[in-house]
């Protein structure tokens, strides 16, 4: 009795840790600059920079608003976004925005686009960006 409880519980917590949620390609697709640059002439964009305030402040790509990856209201300040509408998120470098994809899943958004290689990729492309 006490190897089947045992197995039991391996078991559930198994298939607990792979039954975690997994985006597919017609909610999260990563996106080079010049995809995510075709965008910029809609109403419907929610560009969303998830590094820090001073990251920020150095430069950011035109319409963006920030939202601190790191902040402890993240995830709240994701939950106000628009979940209908698409949303664009990058970083410095694309570590940051890849691991915010699963925050903005959870949040219910269905549209989700990643800019591959984020700001670094973005100005090595020679496209402009702001400064504050």
């Amino acid at each position: 009795m006490k190897y089947l409880v045992l197995f039991f519980c391996i078991t559930i917590s198994f298939f607990g840790l792979s039954c975690k949620k997994t985006p597919n390609q017609d909610q999260v697709k990563v996106i080079s600059p010049k995809e995510m640059e075709v965008f910029f002439n809609t109403d419907s964009v929610q560009l969303i920079d998830v590094r820090t305030p001073k990251e920020f402040r150095e430069g950011f790509i035109d319409k963006a608003q920030n939202i601190d990856f790191f902040s402890t209201t993240f995830k709240d300040e994701i939950s106000k976004l628009n979940k209908a509408k698409p949303v664009f998120v990058y970083c410095r470098s694309g570590r940051r925005s890849g691991k915010s994809v699963s925050v903005f899943l959870d949040a219910g958004f269905t549209k989700i686009y990643d800019l591959k290689g984020g700001l670094l990729n973005w100005k090595s492309q020679g496209l402009k960006t702001k400064n504050r």
